[in-house]
């Protein structure tokens, strides 16, 4: 059965409730669960891909698990910096993550499986090989402390149009759903721009969907809460993105590693707001209240705004408590 959504929001809504009634709990080794089995789920718009909610309103740290993958690495001091804590007792030796997909996305065993599959679509776009794999079988050789949730991530081309279809072998609903969606949405907008193609529609597969038991109370605050308003993400300029995107890169490094924010005037629009996107973090980092409050004030994009706004009174919040 497959569930289709207009924004993820809607797709969560529809989840949760869901997977809250369920009256079966399973358990595993991080904690007991609900199911749903062999679960696919269709984001019609893929620039819906942001929740737009007070509580999983969750931009930053999705733009830098995104940020992640695209450095084609698994280092898990860089990941910690935007979701402390909680990749590390997913590390075996608290320097790399195996279950991040950076580096088998762009080198698995020395392959570009990204640039594979846009080299691909270019020279025929109806092709049905367009298929990147991340879990594989070293997965199972022992017992490690992560491995990738996500099988495979299939590129369809039709009618102009890029599809696409994610397999999951498991996928937590609460936490883990709205980054896959985020990340490989924006994957997704990224080989469509590579390819000249329009984003088409998305389609998530899992074939465990699940809610633990100890996120059950933060899911049904996020239910009560009700819908916002409903604004995607803008278009990611035409052509071809990567220059773009190197250039981000070498930015959110720069900030990463202590450095000060620099002006960014001259980018495109688009990617001058995800700069500011990562720009506001730092600030909230730093615990520096007068740069947020005056990035606030700077962000074009209507979409970032409610998300910007969460992090000063946050930082607020804060910094009253330690007072």
């Amino acid at each position: 059965m497959v569930n289709a959504y207009a924004t993820l929001d809607d797709m969560l809504h529809g989840v949760l409730r869901r997977l809250l009634d369920e009256t079966t709990t399973y358990t595993a080794s991080k904690g007991d669960f609900k199911e749903l089995f062999g679960c696919c789920l269709h984001l019609k718009n893929p620039r819906g891909r942001l929740s737009r909610s007070e509580g999983k309103s969750k931009v930053f740290s999705a733009l830098g698990e995104l940020m992640w993958y695209l450095s084609k690495e698994t280092k898990l001091d860089f990941i910690d910096y935007y979701i402390p804590t909680r990749f590390q007792q997913e590390s075996d030796d608290q320097i790399s993550v195996r279950s991040g997909y950076g580096e088998r996305l762009f080198s698995s065993n020395g392959i570009n499986q990204v640039d594979n599959v846009i080299k691909l679509l270019k020279k025929q776009n109806s092709s049905r090989r367009a298929v990147i794999q991340l879990f594989d079988a070293s997965d199972l050789t022992e017992r490690f402390a992560s491995i990738p949730c996500t099988c495979t991530l299939q590129f369809i081309a039709r009618d102009g149009h890029l599809h696409m279809f994610v397999a999951m072998r498991s996928n937590d609903a609460f936490l883990g759903l709205p980054h896959d969606v985020f990340s490989f949405t924006m994957l997704q907008e990224l080989v469509a721009r590579s390819t000249g193609l329009e984003v088409g529609e998305y389609k998530h597969c899992a074939g465990s969907l699940h809610l633990y038991n100890r996120d059950v109370e933060a899911a049904c605050r996020y239910l009560d809460e009700g819908f916002q308003s409903k604004i995607e993400m803008a278009p990611m300029p035409p052509g071809d993105p990567w220059e773009s995107i190197a250039q981000l890169q070498a930015y959110e490094k720069h900030l990463r590693l202590g450095g000060e924010t620099q002006p960014h005037s001259d980018w495109h629009p688009y990617w001058q707001n995800i700069a500011s996107l990562l720009d506001v973090y730092k600030a909230y980092k730093d615990k520096n209240l007068s740069a947020l409050q005056e990035l606030s004030t700077k962000l074009h994009a209507t979409e970032f705004r409610m998300f910007v706004q969460a992090k000063t009174d946050a930082l607020v919040q804060r910094m009253g408590a330690a007072n």
